[in-house]
Order: C-alpha cells, then sequence, then structure tokens
C-alpha cells in the first residue's frame, strides 16, 4: 500500500485530477488548515495558545522556472514579515527544488541565503530533504549556507542507509538537524525497506543528536515524527542524559497526533507543529497518506459524509 500511495504521489494525471473532488479536499483539511498564508498564520495564533510552537512551509517543489522560484523566495520573506509583525515564534521549512534548484545551485543558495539573512537570529531557517538524488546537492547548500549563518537547520532521513555518515560529517558544522523517517519512494539498495529496520535506526541517530546535542556540537536536535512509541524511548534517553524537558524537540505535522502534540507540551516539552498550505497540496498530501495508510479510512469516510 505504501509504495501504491507514493507511486500515486508522483502521477500527473491523479495530481490534476484527485484534487477536484470534495472528499479528497475534505481529508486534506484534517492535515492543513486552509490554502493562504492568513490561513497558516490563523493556526499558529491558535496552537500558540496551547504554548505549540509552529513551522510554516508553503507547498510546492521541482520549479523550473525563474520567475517563480523568485516569487517563492519572496513569499518567504513575506512570511518573516508577517511571523515578527505578529510576535509568533515561528519558523519556516522550505524545499530547495521550490527555490530553484533543478535550475541552479547558485540560483538556489541565492534564494536561500535571502530568506537566512531575513530570519531573526534566534530563528531557523529548515531545509527539508527531499528524494535520494537531492540529498547531496542538498547538503551541499547547506554546508555553504550554515559556514556563513548558523540560523539554518537541516533535514535527514532515517531510512537512508547513508544518513550515519551524513550525521557524523555535519557535526563538526554545529548543525541544527530535524530527523524525520522518510517519505519518498526509494529502492531497497540505498534504503531500508522494512519499518522495523527504519525504527532502529531512527532510534540509533536520535540517540546520535542527543549525545551530539550535550557535548554542544548539535545546536538544535528534533525529532519529527508521529510515532509515540519512539517519541518516549528518546525522551527516556534525553532525560537520562539530563536534559530538561524544554530541551526534548518534537515536530509533528498539522492535525496529526495532537493529543500527543499537547501532552508534551504541557510537560514542559518543545512541542513544534509544522503547518503547510498552498494550492500545491497533491504529493505532499499522498506522501502523508503513505506515512499511515489508516488514513485512508478516513478519506473513505469523507465519501459517505461530505
Amino acid at each position: 500500500m505504501r509504495s501504491l500511495l507514493l507511486a500515486a504521489s508522483q502521477n500527473r494525471w491523479l495530481r490534476d485530477h484527485a484534487t477536484q473532488y470534495s472528499f479528497v479536499r475534505g481529508t486534506v483539511s484534517r492535515f492543513m488548515p486552509g490554502e493562504t498564508l492568513d490561513d497558516a498564520l490563523g493556526a499558529a495564533e491558535t496552537l500558540r495558545s496551547k504554548r505549540i510552537g509552529t513551522i510554516f512551509t508553503h507547498l510546492g517543489e521541482n520549479i523550473k522556472d525563474r520567475g517563480e522560484a523568485q516569487q517563492v523566495a519572496e513569499h518567504y520573506l513575506e512570511v518573516l514579515k508577517r511571523i515578527r509583525e505578529k510576535g509568533l515564534q515561528a519558523e519556516i521549512s522550505v524545499k530547495l527544488t521550490q527555490l530553484g534548484l533543478d535550475l541552479s545551485a547558485d540560483l538556489c543558495f541565492e534564494h536561500l541565503n535571502a530568506i537566512i539573512e531575513c530570519a531573526e537570529k534566534d530563528s531557523i531557517v529548515w531545509v527539508d530533504m527531499e528524494a535520494s538524488n537531492y540529498v547531496d546537492a542538498t547538503l551541499d547548500l547547506y554546508r555553504s549556507a550554515v559556514s556563513v549563518r548558523p540560523n539554518v537547520g537541516i533535514c535527514l532521513q532515517a531510512y537512508l542507509y547513508r544518513t550515519k555518515n551524513d550525521l557524523e560529517k555535519l557535526l563538526p558544522l554545529r548543525p541544527s538537524i530535524r530527523l524525520v523517517k522518510g517519505a519518498y519512494n526509494e529502492p531497497p539498495e540505498i534504503a531500508f525497506p522494512r519499518k522495523q529496520n527504519v525504527d532502529e535506526n531512527y532510534f540509533e541517530l536520535g540517540k546520535q543528536m542527543l549525545r551530539a546535542k550535550k557535548e554542544n556540537s548539535c545546536v538544535r536536535a528534533a525529532f519529527g515524527t508521529h510515532d509515540v512509541a519512539l517519541i518516549r524511548r528518546l525522551a527516556d534517553c534525553a532525560s537520562g542524559e539530563g536534559f530538561a524537558k524544554k530541551n526534548f524537540e518534537v515536530q509533528m505535522l498539522y492535525g496529526i497526533q495532537r493529543a500527543e502534540q499537547e501532552r508534551l507540551a504541557s510537560e514542559g516539552c518543545t512541542s513544534i507543529v509544522l503547518v503547510a498550505y498552498g494550492s500545491y497540496w497533491y504529493p505532499w498530501f499522498v506522501r502523508r497518506l503513505a506515512e499511515r495508510p489508516a488514513n485512508l479510512w478516513f478519506m473513505a469516510r469523507n465519501v459517505f459524509t461530505g
């Protein structure tokens, strides 16, 4: 099922047609508050009242038009401006292919650098990791960016065999890292095919990140997962290492594991929700279904109820 969904996320015909159905759009509303920045800002204000932080991401990827990539960069500058105006403790997360990586690494870096420069110095600009063929280019651009300004973070994917080595090579840069399981359809030659192996690799990488944070060689160690059992294993490790609750950081997606998001915040942990918005939501949404195919039942209920 996961493989089928991941293949569907890349299907242009499905992208063009599925988005027209009300039951699909109804399901999407579970994972994003709306398509506009105002929708996302409203969600952030609600989350703030629950002591939950926010990361904004404007959906889109693989842009191959310079003007469009420029518009995306300018949009994120506007997002940072609106965050300051509203006094939100919020950050942003960007995809490099949305900033023009498919066109030119130099162009992409120019856009990324402008965004980082505009962000508050105590606020991280997160760089998403995309499919495996982009890992090297993404890491190269991240190294260039963090060598100039420290307020930039990188996402690493636990399902890739290479990630342990990538993490070790990044630590001398004192990075901020968000660790996720991975949401692309990768061959078994480069990624763990079994969930059990991905989970165990995630745990081992997570422990390494916590040790690095304790040794001051990792600025932020953020765990991007909805796996409650895994979160609690890592929380126990953090406690055993003497971390204060506020230094244990979990980042989840809007609408998933809401009770766990609130539990973490109420216990004093750093609980952050990634709020996605925008009209280009189809591939992102189907990858969310692939992460947890049980969400297909939620979509099926929407067929009969609305």
